[in-house]
């Protein structure tokens, strides 16, 4: 007992922190030894000495783990207590290295290498706590154990392969060496400073040229099963316990990559999209097993990835946002003892940690000496190459050893990897006692004093570095969830944390051309804490955040868009509204990002210019058109750039719908009026033109009455004029008139539909046209006009009502107009137009049986029964007051009560109506994809909704938009639906009449 008698200080030992169970391992203790009889008699006798008492007493009343231990290691404890720990450590470990049973089965392998673990952890746990061992000899000696059961374990399943003839091994006796099998260990394997209960992380690589496969092709599936069984040898939990919980996660890419990558693999991610955070953890990284030749010429390929030649500042932000991430705080505030992290918390073990390695990273590519994985040994070679003050370098290695110290006693109690203390006072006295300490306010004291040191040292080092304020951690590097990132992102708003994490650990990670180079990431990074601030704080942050990665990955690049947001933070919160409530404009910006640029100009937020204006700005970009495609690709980003700007401002309230409508409406406009020659001109290059010919284009529906919304599509009817005796065009390719002129029609219709590198202009709907869809595309002047004298429907006229010519021949738009005005005007029926306009209202809600109460068009007082009021009004009052003809519904309503058509009380109930409705319909267009569903309403898209529209609530929007309809379905009823049912005449139109 030589041993632990000559070197314990009995009373240096801590004191039982609970006494009852310390009792109870004692007990335990001589019921071991009673069952080893006459085997125990040496161990009863040190158990009696008081250094032996004190020892026990120290275990049995702190840690349950180490009990159990000694217990069942009784024998192991009483060699530890004659021969000290590095005798009988380095006889655990060295069997490990070498000894190979003959014909050892893995079952066999498995039960050692647990055993062995057994018995380190009790001999390194109990050498600390009686002092034999220092904090360095603990981690070191823990590290060796690592190795050497990754050493052991790679070679049972070399040979195991080379006796199945999958591989064939250069030397059996020696399989690791020119295995090609790379295992690199990091963190504080790779440092030799292993934690008590530590993981152990791992990259595993493997070298394409070199390796012993029979056959090359299949190494990437034989390394990865080789890393399969690798991780479930040391990771499993059998009836032995585990030899050490293995993460493979710090691999390149770890989601998307192979347990095990090959070589160059490895090098090409590192070179190409290999990140900051990268670098750092790679300072420690080291071949641990398997061909450590073929890792040292690995790491050495990597050295100028890891070391950068100049002094790597701007590199160095990037690490300092890490750690902002990590815990977004500086100064001020107390540190509390119970429930802190001294790993990750304000002051803790992380922050020594880069406070090392950032300094490295800057000073390590010039300063070889630097090159180095201990945390300690770094802290002391920055102070000798003048780095870093002597004096900060020993306080803050006093300070690392102290929280490591803690942290050791922690996993202790349990063998559980953890690294907070206890919530509570008792847990802490506990604690306290555990490590030495008579009083629990005096440990407290030391820690406090120990986190305020590293605190400080860590911010006067990075006091250059902006501040980032956030609600907690918000942690993306490496590959795993961190707990309490998860919980930020929670309190933030996201209802899917993980799939954000993942999500922003993509974008880390070069998944998309926007992030691939080192800039972009490293702003990135930088911006990712006050991103997910302002995407929590929006209505649906999950689908924004969807949304904005979409975005994303449109990008051709990201260095520019997100030094923008980094400078302009309104641009950031605009993006993230948009994504969040405004689905039409979030893939208008996926598939044109550069719209972003049009939000920059001041003119952005202004009202939108007059019809001229508009056609003066378009002509000074198409002016500079190359050929007809570039004019086709102009109108297309122009006309995207005002409708997004229209967008924003709806979204913004910056304008109501009614006018919302008519400024798309001018949009529209203006664009179909400045392609039309376009389109003309290309097409006469084959055909010539029409001498004495005229084509204009007439808007009907929403276009035609200005009452446009982001989701309309246009309304057309394409009419021509020509003498009499026209032969035809006269051209290259002459045509006949309606052939020229129906594909003239067709060359524009595609002209505005067709897809480019820009997108689609707009859909266009023809159903108006004479005749349908049967009729030409292109109809004359007179065989419309006697169309609509003769054969027009009840619904055709209705649909009239609205119409304009809006581009071409001016003096045939002249003649277009007297045509439509003459079919409006013309005598009616009064009884038949009552019924065709009922029936035809009975028709379009048989189509729609039940419709949402937010289908604003189709419901009960929507929008068709008070369109349908109005335009039955207008032609049962034309001919005697043609005045009352207008397109707009708006402009209509106030005509048919100047002409006495309608009582003052229905002008004001049918106008308050339609600027509700028609301003929540662009609302709607704006925020939804389709018609919303109730249940949705309910919740934040409700709230939304009612935002915009300037409500007080969603419920009160609601009640007032129920009441408006009820009104508009009075009104309906009154003058439509009652006189239909009087006059009893039910005429069937035919399946036309029902169309629209």
């Amino acid at each position: 007992m030589g041993f632990l008698s000559d070197l314990s200080r009995p009373e240096d030992l801590p004191q039982p922190a609970d006494p009852r169970l310390c009792e109870l391992g004692f007990a335990a203790w001589e019921t071991a030894l009673a069952e080893a009889a006459d085997r125990g008699r040496d161990a009863r006798a040190w158990a009696g000495t008081e250094a032996g008492k004190r020892l026990l007493a120290a275990i049995f009343g702190n840690s349950p783990f180490l009990s159990k231990l000694a217990i069942v290691e009784w024998p192991l404890l009483l060699r530890f207590a004659e021969d000290g720990p590095d005798v009988v450590f380095d006889e655990i470990t060295t069997a490990v290295e070498q000894r190979a049973e003959p014909g050892e089965d893995q079952a066999g392998l498995m039960r050692r290498l647990r055993i062995a673990k057994r018995q380190a952890a009790l001999v390194a746990g109990v050498a600390e706590i009686a002092g034999s061992w220092s904090l360095e000899q603990q981690m070191a000696g823990l590290s060796r154990l690592a190795e050497a059961a990754l050493g052991a374990t790679l070679r049972h399943l070399l040979r195991a392969a080379d006796s199945r003839r999958s591989i064939k091994l250069a030397d059996p006796q020696d399989p690791e060496r020119g295995s090609g099998l790379i295992v690199l260990g990091m963190g504080k394997l790779g440092g030799g400073e292993l934690n008590y209960s530590s993981d152990i992380d791992l990259i595993l690589l493997f070298d394409s040229a070199g390796n012993p496969m029979v056959a090359p092709a299949d190494a990437q599936a034989f390394f990865s099963r080789l890393a399969r069984d690798l991780v479930r040898i040391l990771d499993e939990r059998t009836g032995d316990g585990y030899v050490f919980r293995t993460d493979l996660r710090l691999r390149p890419d770890p989601r998307s990559t192979p347990l095990a990558l090959s070589v160059a693999a490895a090098l090409t991610y590192y070179e190409s999209v290999g990140q900051n955070w990268e670098r750092a953890a790679l300072i420690k990284a080291r071949p641990v097993a398997g061909d450590r030749d073929a890792g040292a010429r690995f790491l050495a390929e990597l050295q100028p990835f890891i070391w950068r030649k100049n002094l790597d500042f701007a590199a160095i932000a990037d690490i300092h946002s890490i750690k902002r991430q990590i815990q977004a705080h500086k100064g001020g505030g107390r540190i509390a003892v119970e429930g802190h992290d001294i790993k990750t918390g304000r002051g803790g073990i992380r922050e020594v940690e880069f406070f090392a390695q950032t300094q490295q990273l800057i000073w390590g590519g010039r300063l070889r000496a630097l090159r180095v994985a201990p945390t300690c040994t770094a802290l002391r070679r920055l102070a000798g190459t003048g780095r870093i003050d002597p004096t900060t370098a020993e306080t803050l290695i006093a300070d690392y050893r102290f929280l490591r110290r803690i942290e050791h006693r922690l996993q202790m109690v349990d063998d559980a990897q953890i690294h907070r203390l206890p919530a509570d006072r008792e847990g802490i006295a506990r604690l306290a006692i555990f490590l030495g300490y008579a009083e629990a306010d005096a440990f407290a004291a030391d820690l406090c004093g120990h986190l305020a040191s590293v605190e400080r040292h860590y911010a006067e080092l990075f006091e250059e570095a902006p501040t980032l304020s956030g609600p907690g951690n918000l942690v993306f590097t490496g590959a795993e969830d961190d707990v309490e990132t998860l919980r930020t992102l929670a309190r933030l708003g996201f209802a899917d944390p993980p799939r954000v994490a993942a999500m922003v650990r993509g974008w880390h990670h070069g998944h998309m051309r926007a992030t691939r180079s080192q800039r972009a990431r490293e702003i990135l990074t930088e911006l990712v804490p006050e991103l997910l601030r302002i995407f929590g704080a929006t209505a649906n942050p999950d689908t924004a955040l969807l949304r904005f990665d979409h975005f994303l990955s449109r990008l051709p690049a990201g260095v520019q868009l997100f030094s923008l947001f980094h400078v302009n933070p309104g641009l950031l919160s605009l993006v993230a509204d948009v994504m969040a409530e405004a689905p039409l404009l979030a893939e208008s910006l996926a598939q044109r990002p550069a719209l972003l640029d049009a939000v920059l100009t001041a003119e952005f937020s202004a009202p939108l210019p007059d019809r001229a204006g508009l056609a003066a700005d378009l002509a000074g970009l198409t002016a500079g058109a190359r050929d007809f495609q570039d004019m086709l690709d102009i109108l297309r980003r122009w006309t995207n750039e005002r409708r997004f700007q229209i967008g924003v401002q709806l979204l913004r309230r910056d304008i109501e719908g009614a006018r919302t409508g008519m400024a798309l409406a001018d949009i529209a406009e203006t664009a179909l009026a400045a392609l039309l020659p376009a389109v003309t001109a290309e097409f006469a290059r084959a055909h010539g033109e029409v001498p004495g010919g005229a084509f204009v284009v007439v808007a009907l529906g929403r276009l035609g009455s200005r009452e446009m919304s982001l989701a309309s599509d246009l309304d057309l009817i394409l009419i021509y004029e020509a003498p009499e005796d026209s032969p035809g065009s006269e051209g290259p390719r002459p045509l006949a008139v309606s052939t020229y002129y129906g594909r003239l029609g067709q060359r524009l219709i595609s002209a505005i539909t067709a897809p480019t590198g820009e997108g689609k202009l707009y859909e266009v709907d023809m159903r108006l046209r004479p005749s349908g869809e049967s009729g030409p595309i292109a109809s004359s002047l007179a065989a419309f006009a006697q169309y609509q004298r003769e054969s027009a429907w009840t619904w055709e006229h209705m649909a009239l009502t609205r119409a304009r010519p809006i581009a071409g021949d001016e003096g045939l738009q002249g003649r277009v107009r007297d045509a439509i005005a003459a079919a409006l005007r013309q005598p009616r029926d009064q009884r038949r137009l009552v019924a065709d306009v009922a029936d035809m209202r009975r028709r379009i809600a048989e189509s729609v049986p039940r419709p949402s109460p937010w289908d604003l068009r189709n419901r009960r007082g929507g929008l068709i029964d008070l369109e349908f009021t109005v335009q039955y009004l207008m032609l049962r009052e034309a001919e005697r007051a043609p005045e009352v003809l207008r397109r707009e519904t708006g402009a209509a309503l106030a005509a048919l009560g100047t002409a006495g058509t309608l009582p003052p009380q229905g002008v004001r109930e049918l106008g308050e109506a339609l600027a509700l409705l028609r301003h929540l319909r662009a609302l709607l267009a704006l925020l939804f994809d389709g018609v919303p569903d109730p249940a949705a309403l309910a919740g934040p898209a409700g709230a939304t909704l009612a935002r915009c529209a300037g409500a007080v609530d969603f419920a009160r929007l609601d009640a007032d938009m129920v009441a408006a309809c009820a009104r508009v379905r009075a009104w309906y009823e009154r003058l439509i639906a009652r006189p239909a049912r009087r006059a009893g005449q039910s005429r069937q139109p035919t399946t036309g009449e029902a169309a629209r």
